[in-house]
């Protein structure tokens, strides 16, 4: 839900972002197909206050931005194809946006937790890309992860 009561919708089967005001049925697209402004495979979608739309698109390796009003979206991260180098994304799945701009998601195919900073091109990893595996420092294709701040 993004802060103004919206509902979006991460469709993997019409490779689309829907947006759903209260008491719509049909919803808007806000992101959809393969191009450098489409998708292939979406997986996941966070709205930050901005209303920026963040998705993580499977089938292109990479992550995709849509600003509120924008008719193409911006790679946000990955665009390199699939592999295990800091700037790939294999299979991005689950994301999540901080207050200021840095994108956190999970690349299942190379079990790991990694970070994007704001104007960096090049990821750090936080946790994991040891190997698929049941140690502590190994993921099995994490999914999704959740960001709490301190209080």
């Amino acid at each position: 839900m993004g802060e103004n009561g919206s509902l979006y919708v991460v469709d993997y089967g019409k490779a689309e972002v829907r947006r759903y005001q209260s008491g719509e049925s049909q919803g808007i697209v806000v992101a959809g197909g393969n191009c450098l402004d489409q998708l292939s495979s979406p997986r996941c979608v966070f709205v930050d206050r901005d209303h920026s739309v963040y998705i993580s698109d499977g089938g292109n390796h990479r992550m995709m931005k849509a600003m509120e009003g924008e008719k193409q979206g911006t790679v946000v991260a990955g665009d390199q194809g699939e592999g295990n180098g800091l700037t790939q994304l294999p299979c991005p799945l689950g994301l999540v946006v901080d207050q200021l701009g840095t994108i956190y998601v999970t690349d299942d195919g190379n079990h790991r937790i990694m970070r994007w900073s704001k104007g960096v091109t090049q990821v750090s990893v936080i946790v994991g890309g040891n190997g698929r595996g049941g140690r502590s420092n190994q993921f099995n294709q994490p999914h999704r992860f959740i960001i709490r701040s301190k209080r």
